[in-house]
C-alpha cells in the first residue's frame, strides 16, 4: 500500500470534530451517488425507446431498400445479384407510390404500396401485425383489397367490407381530356405495426394492382432485401451500390429514417451533457469536504512536511482521498442506476398512454457501452473537483501549519 493511499485512508476513517464535516463529505458521496445513477438510468430509457422503435420499423419494413428497377428485365438482374450477398437472407419485390383515398366525404393522403404478401413476409413481420381481416383477398376478388394502417382507417371511418376509391395523381387522357385515374378498391384488413408514421398514412394492396394503378412499367418500384444479420446493413448496403451501379438508390432502414434516429441520438446526447452537469455541481461537495479535510488536518500536513514531505505528496494525499470519495459514489451510483432500471423494465411504475407510445411501461435497455463511460465521467468529475483543495493544502507553509490552531 502506497503512504498516499494509507494517510489518506486514515484520514477517512478518523473521527470528525463537527457534524457539518461528515455531512459534507455524505453529501459529496451521495451527490455522485444519485448523479450517476441517474445518467444511466435516463440514457438506458431512452436506448429502450430507440430499440423498441427499431424494432417497429424493422418489423415493417426491409432492411435495405434498392429503388430504380426500369423494366421486368432489369428487376430480374437487380434480384439475382442481391441474391449472391454474403448477408443475403430474403428479398421481395414492391410497387410504391403516392394516392389520394377517399371514403365517402372523407380523403386523405396515402403512400401505396403494392407487395406479394408470401415474399413479402419473408422480408419483414406484416403478417403478424394484421388485427383484423386477411391478406389472401388481396387479389382474389374483380374489386382489388386493400389493407390500411389502422389509425388511416380510424381517420377515414371505414372498416373491412368498405368500398375506397383511389385518385392517382398521374391523368389519363379520356375523350373529355386529362382526368385523374381513379379506381375502387375494397378493404380487405387492417394492421397495426405499432409505428404511426405508416399506421397512418400507408396502405397496402396487391403487386399487379398497385403496378397498373401506379403505372409502374416494371412491374416493380423496387426491392426490399431483408439480411441474416441486422447490424451488417451498412456493409451490405455499401456492396450491393458497388454490385448494382448508380442506376439504382440503395438505402438502409436507418437512411429510410434518417430524421428519426439523428434526433434520438441528438436527444441522448443532449440528455447526457444535462446529466453531466448536474453531476459536476454535485461533485462540488467533495471539493468543499477536502477543503475542510486540508483545514481540519493542518497541523499534520506542518509536520509531514517537517519530516520532508513534498508538495507533491501532500497534494497526491487529498487526490487519493477525493477519489476515494468520488469512486464510492460511482459505485454506488452504478448499483442504484441498474436497480432502478430493473425496478423500471418488470414494474409498471410509469404507465404511458397505449395510443400514443403503443408500450404499457418504459422500455429500458442497459448497454455496457454507456455504463463505462457513466463511470468514467463520474470519476472524472471527482478528480477534477479534488484539484484545488489538493492544491491548497499542497501550498501549506509548514511553520504556519504546525502552530495553527
Amino acid at each position: 500500500m502506497s503512504l498516499e493511499l494509507f494517510i489518506a485512508l486514515r484520514y477517512l476513517r478518523a473521527k470528525r470534530k463537527g457534524l457539518f464535516a461528515v455531512v459534507t463529505t455524505l453529501i459529496g458521496v451521495a451527490g455522485v451517488t444519485v448523479g450517476v445513477a441517474a445518467l444511466l438510468t435516463t440514457l438506458s430509457v431512452m436506448n429502450g425507446f430507440q430499440t423498441d422503435i427499431q424494432k417497429k420499423i424493422v418489423g415493417a419494413q426491409a432492411h435495405i431498400t434498392i429503388m430504380g428497377a426500369r423494366s421486368p428485365r432489369d428487376l430480374d438482374e437487380t434480384m439475382a445479384k442481391v441474391k449472391v450477398d454474403p448477408d443475403f437472407a430474403a428479398a421481395a419485390p414492391f410497387a410504391l407510390g403516392q394516392a389520394i383515398l377517399t371514403v365517402r366525404d372523407r380523403s386523405l393522403g396515402v403512400v401505396l404500396k403494392g407487395i406479394e404478401p408470401a415474399r413479402e413476409f419473408e422480408v419483414n413481420d406484416l403478417a403478424a401485425k394484421l388485427t383484423s381481416g386477411s391478406w389472401e383477398i388481396l387479389s382474389k376478388d374483380k374489386v382489388p383489397g386493400i389493407v390500411l394502417g389502422v389509425e388511416l382507417a380510424d381517420h377515414l371511418g371505414c372498416v373491412v367490407g368498405d368500398e375506397v376509391v383511389l385518385v392517382s395523381p398521374k391523368s389519363v387522357s379520356t375523350p373529355l381530356g386529362l382526368l385523374p385515374k381513379m379506381q375502387k378498391f375494397h378493404v380487405a384488413g387492417t394492421l397495426k405495426t405499432g409505428y404511426y408514421e405508416y399506421d397512418s398514412a400507408t396502405a397496402w394492396t396487391g403487386l399487379n394492382a398497385a403496378s397498373k394503378f401506379l403505372g409502374v412499367d416494371a412491374g416493380a418500384s423496387g426491392v426490399g432485401v431483408k439480411l441474416k444479420n441486422l447490424s451488417h446493413a451498412d456493409d451490405a448496403a455499401k456492396r450491393l451500390r458497388d454490385a448494382l451501379g448508380f442506376t439504382k438508390q440503395v438505402r438502409t432502414y436507418a437512411q429510410m429514417n434518417q430524421t428519426l434516429f439523428a434526433a434520438l441520438k441528438l436527444e441522448k446526447a443532449v440528455m447526457f451533457i444535462i446529466l453531466t452537469l448536474i453531476t459536476l455541481v454535485a461533485s462540488l461537495g467533495i471539493a468543499s469536504t477536502l477543503i475542510l479535510r486540508s483545514v481540519e488536518k493542518t497541523r499534520d500536513i506542518g509536520l509531514l512536511k517537517a519530516m520532508g514531505a513534498g508538495p507533491n505528496l501532500i497534494r497526491r494525499i487529498f487526490l487519493v482521498e477525493g477519489f476515494l470519495i468520488g469512486g464510492s459514489g460511482v459505485i454506488m451510483g452504478l448499483g442504484l442506476g441498474f436497480f432502478l432500471c430493473w425496478v423500471i423494465a418488470t414494474f409498471p411504475i410509469v404507465e404511458l398512454p397505449a395510443d400514443i407510445y403503443y408500450l404499457s411501461k418504459v422500455p429500458v435497455d442497459t448497454r455496457f457501452g454507456d455504463v463505462v463511460p457513466v463511470a468514467s465521467m463520474g470519476l472524472l468529475l471527482s478528480l477534477l473537483a479534488t484539484l484545488y483543495p489538493s492544491s491548497r493544502a499542497a501550498k501549506a507553509d509548514p511553520v504556519e501549519a504546525i502552530h495553527y490552531g
